[in-house]
């Protein structure tokens, strides 16, 4: 198994790059990777407008979005409503003067204190009386939107508008509650859209087939070798606990139960979910795939992921042409004792 250190690959592995991008910067997704990752293997793996390129756990859009970028097919699956919801609205080719008219009609909306507000102990603890009106407000002006495009690209601006407002911030795997002064909900949702809008006008998306599939990347609804090439990532083990952190976004808009993500606690249940995950890649995809992965961190012990999950797709039949390490770091207890070395890297395989 060959094991080299690719520092170069540290910050691409990593969302930022994604904040100076039109479109991928419409959702912050501090668990994804960058639209430079997904370029660089468009290029190494060289990637044609013929071939379709497979993301089975595709997060917030990132990969089928540089795809169609580059007019290259792609699909997408994501087990998480609100991050299939995020790559459907980044994914899609809107009509232009539809959307212009649309966001100056939403920029003149009058505020109507709502009926009602949700009953929801979350809610009240991390928004002030006034934005949650103001939020709820929003959201019912745009339900009634009869364009699903607009209406969800709406939707979109005000979900992110409303995550800055909240007394929140995202920590890793937890969400801490801050006290701060924010700025009020209007403001933000009304410059959201605005940035939106300017994004539509900057970025010219191909007409290449692009499916966002609401499923789960261990049984997948698709045919043998419907894909060619996989460029994507995993969740991480031991690591984010994924219905919690985007708490605030379910409880305003959706009503998914939050039960339906793992939080992986322990190694057994990761690699056996795993590895039904490598299965279906082995049986959907026939070129090269390209896995970013980090490590384990447990109270007495380190896991090399990388390593792992190799051997696992090996053993299914896939062949390894090599783990690049992106990152070292130190898995610690109480912050300062040294379990061991962990680390974030991209396998590499072929059939």
């Amino acid at each position: 198994m060959i094991i080299e250190d690719s520092p170069e690959f540290s910050r691409l592995v990593t969302f930022l790059p994604n904040n100076l991008h039109p479109i991928h910067n419409w959702y912050q997704y501090k668990e994804g990777y960058s639209k430079d990752f997904v370029e660089y293997f468009i290029k190494e793996f060289k990637i044609s407008k013929d071939n379709t390129v497979f993301d089975p756990f595709c997060g917030s859009g990132t990969t089928p979005l540089t795809c169609r970028e580059h007019g290259i097919k792609s699909i997408g699956v994501e087990i998480s409503p609100i991050l299939e919801f995020v790559s459907k609205v980044k994914t899609k080719n809107y009509n232009l003067e539809v959307m212009e008219s649309e966001v100056r009609k939403a920029l003149k909306w009058k505020f109507e204190k709502p009926a009602q507000i949700p009953d929801n102990k979350w809610l009240k603890k991390i928004f002030s009386k006034y934005a949650l009106e103001d939020i709820i407000f929003y959201k019912n002006k745009i339900n009634q939107i009869n364009d699903e495009y607009v209406k969800n690209f709406m939707l979109l601006g005000l979900m992110d508008a409303s995550v800055k407002n909240s007394f929140t911030y995202k920590d890793g795997a937890f969400v801490r509650i801050v006290k701060k002064n924010p700025v009020p909900v209007k403001k933000l949702f009304q410059q959201k859209i605005r940035k939106m809008l300017r994004d539509l006008r900057k970025v010219k998306l191909s007409d290449a087939d692009c499916k966002i599939i609401l499923g789960d990347a261990r049984k997948i609804k698709l045919d043998d070798n419907s894909a060619d090439f996989v460029i994507t990532s995993p969740p991480y083990l031991n690591k984010i606990e994924y219905t919690k952190i985007y708490k605030t976004e379910y409880s305003l808009f959706f009503d998914s139960p939050e039960t339906r993500l793992k939080s992986y606690i322990g190694e057994e249940d990761y690699f056996s979910d795993m590895t039904k995950a490598l299965k279906e890649m082995y049986r959907i995809t026939n070129k090269k795939l390209a896995i970013v992965i980090g490590g384990g961190c447990f109270k007495d012990r380190a896991v090399l992921v990388d390593e792992e999950l190799a051997k696992i797709a090996e053993d299914i039949g896939f062949n390894i042409e090599k783990i690049m390490v992106a990152r070292n770091s130190w898995c610690t207890k109480h912050r300062t004792v040294k379990i061991g070395k962990i680390r974030e890297s991209i396998i590499i395989l072929n059939k």
